[in-house]
């Protein structure tokens, strides 16, 4: 196929087979579904523990096992995806979230708690940026760097619609009953979306680039792969420990959970400011170099925040500008793969890039937590934080491949 073939069977003026209700349904669901599976839990977690009595190194445990469970579903979901669509797979995604949420709104104990998030994992697995991202390669190809922006710009708007609206929420209800209502939002919202607007047919992985011959296999085993793992692995855990670290870190200064929700959901307002500058940014750096300098500028971002401690503006303005950094971030991962190796095997590959870059975000909430007390504080562990962001732009520089692929 050539880039010309390629480019009117994505487009449309081929074979028709881009589906126009695809991109902005992905872009609502997945507003909602990180927003409400993702976001709620940082804005709600003082309150369950508070209510509970649970310690919140257990509960934040349970989040971090279901991230961890996404990591390890999301290579067998990518696979899946390659072969069959998205349909089925983010449907019943869907479903589970919602059932999840409800089973973590009743949880009488911390077994079940854990078991709603275990759940939860696998909903996130197969309704998150993988997914979506895998889809839109394949029906968008060879423009897809245009749909991923555009579904990663309306992603960053989920802590921007919905931190705050869970606070609001709690404000007037118990945690259990804001789970409760924000399960049925999930619910209807993203069930729908998924049935309705992912049916078309699924196009045909398109032929392997000769540029790009490699197998999938021994693509994942060259080094230019795992030092690229290795430095979004670093990066992610960073990333993450961050986001969910932000509230604790301004309660321990004095701000109000209010006060902090909102600096939560402006960072997601940043991701948002953020990934219109990613095509720029793209056309005018080298992928090795442009890896290398955001994840530097993600750990200055973490460094400020360690350092400041106020005014509040200056801290959301921080959080805003972390927010860019972190934006950007998911676009160069959704994009790591085909600016190396073709889009091909997209979706194998990005599942096993993903898995431990989703394991380090599960153990980030977790190890964030635990690390905070021993360390003296939260902005120590953000000074922490700051330096493995550092070394992780140091092991980027080592991602170059030999030869760029072709655009298939």
């Amino acid at each position: 196929m050539t880039e010309l073939d390629a480019r009117g069977a994505a487009t449309g003026t081929g074979d028709r087979s881009r589906p126009r209700a695809v991109l902005p349904a992905l872009c609502i669901t997945q507003i909602t579904s990180w927003g409400i599976v993702y976001y709620a839990f940082p804005v709600l977690n003082p309150a369950i523990t508070a209510d509970t009595g649970w310690p919140t190194g257990a509960t934040t445990a349970a989040f971090s096992a279901a991230l961890l469970i996404s990591a390890f579903a999301g290579i067998r979901i990518g696979r899946t995806i390659d072969h069959r669509g998205p349909r089925t797979v983010m449907t019943t995604g869907s479903v589970l979230g919602a059932t999840s949420l409800l089973i973590i709104a009743a949880a009488p104990n911390l077994t079940v708690f854990f078991a709603g998030w275990l759940l939860a994992g696998l909903a996130m697995a197969a309704t998150f940026y993988q997914p979506a991202f895998a889809a839109l390669t394949r029906w968008w190809a060879p423009d897809h760097v245009r749909a991923l922006t555009i579904v990663t710009l309306a992603g960053g708007l989920a802590s921007t619609v919905f931190a705050p609206l869970t606070a609001a929420l709690a404000d007037h209800m118990s945690w259990r009953m804001t789970y409760a209502v924000l399960a049925v939002i999930l619910a209807a919202v993203t069930v729908p979306a998924h049935v309705f607007a992912l049916k078309a047919p699924w196009p045909a992985a398109p032929p392997q680039s000769p540029h790009t011959s490699d197998s999938a296999i021994t693509v994942s085993r060259s080094r230019p792969f795992w030092m690229l793992a290795a430095a979004l692995t670093l990066s992610a855990f960073t990333v993450y420990a961050v986001v969910v670290a932000l509230v604790p870190l301004l309660l321990e200064r004095g701000y109000s959970t209010s006060q902090a929700a909102w600096a939560l959901g402006l960072g997601g307002a940043g991701q948002t400011l953020g990934r219109t500058l990613y095509a720029t940014l793209a056309a005018r750096t080298g992928v090795t170099a442009r890896t290398a300098a955001l994840v530097a500028f993600g750990g200055v971002t973490t460094a400020a925040l360690a350092l400041v401690s106020g005014p509040y503006a200056l801290l959301v303005a921080l959080s805003i500008a972390a927010g860019m950094i972190r934006g950007n971030i998911t676009l160069l991962q959704a994009t790591a793969i085909t600016d190396r190796w073709g889009t091909t095997h997209y979706g194998r590959l990005s599942g096993i890039l993903a898995a431990p870059t989703t394991t380090a975000s599960a153990l980030a909430p977790f190890a964030g937590a635990a690390l905070a007390a021993p360390l003296g504080g939260y902005p120590l562990l953000f000074a922490l934080l700051a330096a493995l962001s550092g070394l992780a732009a140091l092991i980027a520089l080592d991602t170059a491949v030999k030869a760029s692929p072709a655009r298939s």
